[in-house]
């Protein structure tokens, strides 16, 4: 069929659906929601047998979905309605919760319902639920609902809230009022329950230090603790620790409030943002593979399992700063020299990474020197898994990953990816060359060609093709759990194989071949030729896409590589 995606965003979300209809035979064109006239002329373009809309947050002109089929996906089961669906789940505390697709009308959320998919609610903030257990949802209820739109046989069925099966009830927007903590009166778990309801947009509003901040994030500390609820206790790698009446959370991440007149302001780590009223609060640093043992916040966490490391990273946004890459270099190097044979990189869930940090480097006094000194930090991280020689490493992605992210993964010897995860193996869309060795790593496994197509078509891929075409090397389905127990079997039956050795040796001489030919040296230089550009160089886009996407500028036009019907990619 002829798809059309109406979303306000080609988000994660989006872009799995994208990725899901393209990879089920469907010729699929891209529509942001930008204006009703744009969204007409995008229908009149595009002639679509069916609209759905994966993501969006304004209404379909009523002349297109009452000429045509428009399925709105909706995070909530059924009855569910309300523009703050997600944050209600969390905030509530509720254990189950679902996605519904029903037919777009006059009346927002009320159309009749084609498809709904439950699912159990893990602990978890709002960010990470919507990219793992919603996204899950989403995609399994919207192939229904596209499976029986095409069989034309199905009737959708009429919101009706007398029935058994329809637990859901239509909520007001979640106001910062509803969001606000009490940190007097409010427990350590109540205190988690509403940050995680906010915590990537819009965060909770608060004041430190006689400022207004948006708090983003949420993690439990189980060892500091404070007299007065709601100080500042410590610091760690960026984030600061705030006592609660029964305990302490972490907040990595803060955004101050935006002032009447003044530029948009963006997320950057909590303690960079009060760097200059902190005084004397402590920075209690932690190992990763003391982290590994307790209930703390630490973006690094290491342990073993017999003769198999696991170092876990996990980056808000999956975003990399230049110091948060070399802190993973340190713990990389250190868990490299453990002597174990196999040794598994990844986070436990949500993204692998998206590579340098541009909120930093936006809000950096020098965002051009920032970048370089990101990149290469990125590129020193790389290069030491690519001479790691005496054991084997494996990436694991349980979920998405992209431009410098991505291709700090392909250093691995291994790449085992989540069925569900989106890859976007390009920097194309933010005006950058690229470095992070992917000029050497990429045509390795993909050939040359389609290493060019995949870098300049700048579009998402899913698992399945990424392993069909050589992108990655394994493939696995069900929850970030359930790949979390696949990825530890297999790790260990890889570390039991009596072909180990052997390939320990044969990747030993294929380094040695691969330098001979063409020094690593040689392919960072080149990279960091054309990123020295990118970042210096009067003219180059880099800086304002850079700009524009951390400040959150709303686009004039969709990209034009979206806006074509595109069929089963090759």
């Amino acid at each position: 069929m002829r798809i059309l995606l109406i979303a306000s965003a080609f988000n994660s979300l989006t872009q799995r659906v994208h990725t899901e209809l393209r990879g089920r035979g469907h010729q699929v064109a891209v529509q942001l929601a930008l204006g009703d006239e744009q969204m007409r002329a995008a229908v009149a373009r595009v002639d679509p047998e069916l609209i759905v809309c994966p993501m969006l947050t304004k209404a379909v002109p009523e002349d297109i979905w009452s000429s045509r089929t428009v399925l709105i996906v909706h995070p909530g089961p059924k009855g569910d309605r309300g523009p703050s669906s997600l944050d209600w789940a969390i905030t509530e505390g509720a254990e189950r919760w679902g996605v519904t697709v029903l037919q777009a009308v006059a009346e927002m959320d009320a159309g009749d319902i084609w498809a709904s998919v439950e699912f159990a609610v893990p602990a978890c903030g709002k960010s990470e639920l919507y990219r793992g257990a919603v996204a899950d949802a989403a995609v399994e209820a919207v192939l229904l609902a596209v499976q029986r739109f095409q069989g034309g046989l199905f009737t959708p069925e009429p919101l009706d809230y007398g029935r058994p099966d329809v637990h859901g009830e239509l909520r007001p927007f979640l106001k910062q009022v509803a969001r606000r903590i009490d940190w007097a009166a409010d427990d350590t778990a109540t205190v988690l329950r509403k940050l995680r309801a906010a915590d990537s947009q819009p965060g909770v509003l608060d004041e430190l230090y006689g400022r207004e901040y948006f708090l983003h994030g949420g993690h439990p500390e189980d060892e500091l603790r404070g007299p007065e609820p709601g100080a500042v206790l410590a610091t760690r790698d960026g984030a600061v620790c705030r006592a609660t009446v029964d305990g302490a959370v972490w907040i990595p991440q803060l955004r101050p409030r935006r002032t009447p007149g003044g530029p948009a302001t963006f997320k950057l780590p909590a303690a960079t943002v009060l760097a200059e009223v902190l005084g004397r609060v402590r920075e209690v640093p932690v190992s990763p593979a003391a982290a590994a043992r307790r209930d703390t916040w630490s973006e690094l966490r290491y342990r073993e399992e017999g003769d198999v490391g696991y170092l876990e990273f996990a980056y808000a946004g999956g975003a990399m700063s230049t110091e948060q890459c070399r802190r993973l270099l340190a713990a990389y190097r250190e868990a490299a020299d453990r002597p174990t044979s196999v040794l598994v990189l990844g986070a436990p869930q949500d993204f692998f990474s998206n590579g340098i940090h541009l909120n930093v480097i936006e809000g950096a006094p020098f965002p051009a020197l920032e970048s370089w000194e990101n990149i290469n930090a990125m590129d020193d991280l790389v290069e030491a898994i690519l001479t790691t020689d005496d054991k084997l490493t494996v990436a694991a992605l349980a979920g998405n990953a992209a431009a410098g992210g991505l291709m700090l993964a392909l250093a691995a010897d291994e790449v085992w990816c989540r069925e569900s995860a989106v890859l976007n193996p390009h920097y194309r869309l933010m005006g950058l060359y690229g470095s992070e060795y992917w000029t050497y790593t990429l045509p390795r496994r993909v050939g040359a060609d389609r290493a060019e197509r995949l870098t300049t078509e700048a579009l998402p891929i899913g698992a399945e093709l990424a392993h069909r075409i050589g992108l990655v090397d394994r493939t696995a389905g069900g929850d970030a759990a359930a790949f979390r127990r696949w990825t530890l079997r297999e790790a260990a039956r890889l570390a039991d194989s009596p072909e180990l050795t052997g390939r320990l040796v044969d990747k030993k001489r294929r380094r040695a071949a691969d330098e001979e030919e063409k020094p690593l040296a040689a392919y960072r230089e080149e990279e960091l030729r054309r990123m020295h550009a990118n970042f210096y160089r009067a003219g180059e886009p880099y800086h304002a896409l850079r700009r524009d996407f951390v400040r959150k500028v709303c686009p004039v036009a969709t990209p034009e590589h979206l806006t074509g019907l595109l069929g089963p990619a090759e």
